[in-house]
């Protein structure tokens, strides 16, 4: 069954560097779908093709059935697949309000009136209501700067949701995360799988959570597909186990 992203023969090279090399692979509409893989197996090289960071070599890359790996990082926004990064994107000397409202690009706005009050109530509603959902609700007056380092993906996070996307590729979302807060960052993502029906695709090393969060899995490894299936049948290959889960 094709899926909502469609990945075929994909190939990108930086000079000689083989990054990625011949991945196939489907994201399905409504689920959410897991990328794991050894340090330096071409991970983010793939989110980076997929949202078009960087042209590929070879091969397709499909959204919704229309060839996207021609289109540039805005293009493919506005079609509705966003990302995050393993390092937060977020405006520091701005309070988390003002981050959230800055996240939406459709409104053309000029730099003046991003610090005025350009929005409208209903921004401003939605943005409050993203911030609960995530937990950072009574911080919302607080400079980003000053949120944890857990927190700012949070905020990171319901900036992307402002988006109202379709489809939203997550780089390591719980890495850096104090431990306590993982467990309701799993919750939130299924939640938002769930409640608001957005596609999800997480690159993830800590294997407890992709375990529990991702319903079909794909490994790679030196830039190459290793794998893939359900969780459970991922935990039980000899293949992974050897290449990915002995190295920890």
């Amino acid at each position: 069954m094709a899926g909502m992203i469609e990945i075929r023969n994909v190939s990108k090279a930086f000079g000689g560097v083989q990054a990625n090399k011949d991945i196939s692979m489907d994201v399905p509409e409504g689920k959410i779908t897991g990328l794991i893989g050894p340090n330096g197996s071409g991970k983010t090289t793939l989110f980076n093709s997929v949202v078009g960071y960087h042209p590929i070599n070879e091969g397709s890359i499909r959204f919704q059935g229309r060839e996207i790996s021609n289109l540039r990082v805005p293009e493919i926004a506005r079609l509705g697949m966003l990302r995050t990064f393993q390092q937060t994107r977020i405006y520091g000397k701005m309070n988390c309000v003002r981050n959230m409202l800055i996240s939406v690009p459709h409104r053309n706005l000029g730099w003046a009136d991003l610090f005025g009050k350009q929005y409208s109530a209903e921004d401003m509603d939605k943005a409050e209501r993203l911030l609960e959902f995530v937990g950072l609700y009574a911080k919302r007056n607080l400079l980003a700067g000053e949120l944890s380092f857990g927190q700012q993906k949070l905020l990171e996070f319901a900036m992307a949701l402002m988006n109202d996307p379709k489809v939203l590729l997550l780089d390591e979302p719980t890495a850096g995360i104090n431990p306590t807060l993982i467990n309701g960052l799993i919750d939130r993502l299924k939640r938002a799988n769930k409640e608001f029906g957005i596609t999800l695709f997480v690159i993830e090393h800590n294997m407890r959570v992709i375990m529990n969060l991702a319903e079909h899995i794909y490994c790679l490894a030196h830039g190459q597909m290793l794998a893939d299936g359900s969780p459970e049948q991922i935990r039980t290959d000899q293949r992974v186990i050897d290449a990915y889960l002995g190295a920890h």
